[in-house]
């Protein structure tokens, strides 16, 4: 599972112009804790499937001395459910991890699916990172 996670993410970055100081965490954990998660951050008492937490929403202080870094923020997802929903949509283990990373890495970049409209433009932009590893859904 490491292994498709870094992938995914070296890809995404890699597309989207990040540098190579670029940092994301990613946590893999089961429904349980992925609930206590959204019900404690947003509000929404039940499992999901990948949460995201973007470090650059606030005011962060800027860091003068050492590397400079970019800290995207952290991708939790929840194992117990991806493991449901490969088998749901007919995907394997690792095509249902990549996709619920680059959906986890796109609300760090600022992508959202509140509106119709953003969750066409999420979608499209997923589909580009997983054909470009090989994964699209046909």
């Amino acid at each position: 599972m490491e292994e498709t996670v870094r992938t995914v993410l070296q890809k995404a970055a890699e597309l989207y112009g990040l540098s190579q100081a670029a940092e994301v965490s990613v946590a893999l954990c089961d429904d349980a804790t992925i609930h206590q998660l959204n019900r404690d951050f947003r509000k929404v008492d039940r499992p999901t499937d990948v949460l995201s937490f973007a470090l650059n929403e606030g005011e962060e202080p800027e860091i003068v001395d050492g590397p400079a870094e970019e800290l995207l923020g952290d991708i939790i997802i929840s194992v117990d459910t991806l493991t449901r929903q490969a088998e749901e949509y007919g995907h394997s283990l690792e095509r249902e991890l990549a996709y619920l990373t680059i959906h986890g890495f796109l609300h760090l970049m600022g992508y959202d699916h509140e509106t119709e409209d953003d969750k066409l433009e999420m979608r499209k932009e997923e589909e580009v990172v997983l054909s470009a590893l090989g994964m699209n859904r046909s």
